[in-house]
Formats: structure tokens, C-alpha cells, sequence
């Protein structure tokens, strides 16, 4: 299953929220949405649940017009929207008949959720007596009651604490083994490198880097080593006598010391030089681009 939006535009009086954008997103797999505040993101998201239309563009699902009655949408706001004095079962099963189950089924996916998040004991409690914590679990919770097709996460490790950020890494980790469509929006780059193959980039209304998240970062300049070792002070000392033709630049950070050669191309040789003085390595790698490094770069005004 495939999800495209293609060519979307909104306008929302003089102000142009998105101009032309396209993005697609393949079951089996998250895509990470990301962008500053005000770049176009959640007016995205909202065209793509039918909250309201796009101004022009279109939102298919495997070349045909989307049909939001056959393909159900589960959607975890940044801003929670559950009723804060209603008991946590009740309106978790009201949620699901929204979403066309019947009242019994509803209920028993609503009981499953609450029993996978190791909520039972809150089963009857109402949402404001809950921590932070457990009421984005409860969110959580009833995104997923009616088993939809499309999941769309929105900054969804918010007030989490790390047990339970486990927790929902595993249930989206389960989601996209089960074939689900996951839409991931999130400011936390590290979530964001973890689960999604493909990123797209918004600013300002527009899309400014898309496409597989491996495969943007190897475009990258590969001329960097990291070198992780015991011994840092002797293979500085090497490179600066021995490799000085070809190490054009030595750094400390807090990855390991980097080494900046003056080509690409002569990686395997200074692996295969370092390699023969026996120093005590850990670890070599070439170095590449955080996500945040690159949203960064693509974002700043």
C-alpha cells in the first residue's frame, strides 16, 4: 500500500501554507515528517486525514483517490484531545465506534490496548487523575483501538520517561511489521533516525530535502574518519608525522578523533597504514551527518 500526496497547496487567507508539496509513504515503513514550527507540517497532516481539503493537489492511496471510509486513520496529536473527565474505557470504546467498529468490538480492542500498554489497573479511571506519562499512553491507546490502516504519531514520545518510551518503540516497531502506513512527526531526531526510512523536510510550505534517510546521509562527504581508540594521543602524533600528506585536518570531539583526509578516495589506504602500527582500536568508521546536523542545514533561515 502506497500513499502519495501530490502537489498539495493551502492557502489560509493571504498566507500560503504549503506550495506544492509532494511526499509519499509505503506501508511496511515510517516516514518522518519533519520541520520547524509554522513549516506546513500539522496542514499536511490534516489534509491528509480529510479535516479539511487542500486548496489544490490530491491524496492517493495506490493511484486511487483516497477513500478515508475504506482506509482508517489513526491519528496521536502533539496537543492531547481526550476527555479529561471521562473514564479511560468508556470514552476509548466511544473513540472506536466513531471509527465504524460496533460497540462490543470497540470495547475488546479498547481492553487489549490498555492490557499491551499495562494500563488495566486505570481501566475505569478518569484521564485527569492520570500522570503525563499515562495519558499519552491512554492517547496512544485509542490511535490504535480501530486497527487503522494509516497511523499518524505526532510527537509521540512526549512525557515519556524512558521505560515507557521502550514500550511505544515497540508497538511502532510492531505496526510496521504489521504493514502499517506510519507517519512520524517529531523535533526528537534521534526517534526520528531509529524508525523512519525516508524523511521529508518541510519549510516554509515547501518540501527542501526528501527520500531514503541512509542514502541522503551517504551523499555526503565521505573524506571523514572517526577513530575510536585508547591510544588517541600516539595516532594523532602518526597521522601528523607519517600520514601528513594525506591527513589534512585532526580533531577531538566527544565521538572519537576525527581525521579529515584530503580525499575520499584514499580511505582504504589509511585504514590499511593505521591498521599496521598495531594501535589499540575500537573502532573506525566514516563519519556521516546526524539527522539533526542536516535538519540544521536545510531549515535555518
Amino acid at each position: 500500500m502506497k500513499l502519495i500526496a501530490n502537489n498539495l497547496t493551502k492557502s489560509f487567507a493571504e498566507k500560503e501554507v504549503l506550495q506544492s508539496i509532494s511526499l509519499e509513504a509505503q506501508s511496511g515503513q515510517a516516514m518522518g515528517l519533519l520541520g520547524r514550527n509554522g513549516a506546513g507540517k500539522t496542514t499536511t497532516i490534516r489534509i491528509i486525514m480529510g479535516v479539511f481539503p487542500g486548496d489544490s493537489g490530491q491524496i492517493t492511496i495506490d493511484g486511487e483517490k483516497i477513500n478515508r471510509d475504506k482506509f482508517k486513520i489513526g491519528y496521536l496529536p502533539e496537543e492531547r484531545g481526550l476527555y479529561p473527565k471521562k473514564e479511560i474505557l468508556e470514552q476509548m470504546t466511544y473513540l472506536g465506534v466513531l471509527k465504524g467498529m460496533n460497540s462490543k468490538d470497540a470495547r475488546k480492542s479498547s481492553i487489549k490496548w490498555l492490557e499491551r500498554l499495562g494500563m488495566t489497573e486505570y481501566t475505569n479511571k478518569k484521564l485527569t487523575t492520570l500522570s503525563k506519562g499515562n495519558q499519552q499512553k491512554i492517547q496512544l491507546a485509542a490511535t490504535l483501538v480501530s486497527n487503522p490502516d494509516i497511523v499518524i504519531l505526532d510527537e509521540p514520545f512526549s512525557g515519556l520517561d524512558p521505560v515507557n518510551a521502550m514500550l511505544l518503540k515497540d508497538v511502532v516497531k510492531e505496526l510496521i511489521v504489521e504493514d502499517k502506513i506510519v507517519l512520524f512527526s517529531s523535533h526528537q531526531m534521534n526517534y526520528i533516525e531509529e524508525f523512519c526510512d525516508n524523511i521529508a523536510i518541510l519549510n516554509k510550505g515547501k518540501i527542501v530535502l526528501s527520500g531514503n534517510l541512509k542514502e541522503i546521509k551517504r551523499s555526503y562527504d565521505r573524506s571523514k574518519m572517526v577513530v575510536l581508540s585508547t591510544q588517541q594521543d600516539k595516532i594523532e602524533e602518526f597521522c601528523k608525522t607519517s600520514l601528513n600528506k594525506m591527513v589534512v585536518g585532526l580533531d577531538r570531539t566527544a565521538d572519537g578523533l576525527m581525521i579529515q583526509l584530503d580525499s575520499a578516495s584514499k580511505k582504504n589506504e589509511f585504514l590499511s597504514l593505521l591498521s599496521q602500527q598495531n594501535y589499540d582500536i575500537d573502532g573506525m568508521y566514516v563519519y556521516e551527518p546526524s539527522l539533526n546536523d542536516i535538519f540544521v542545514e536545510y531549515t535555518e533561515d
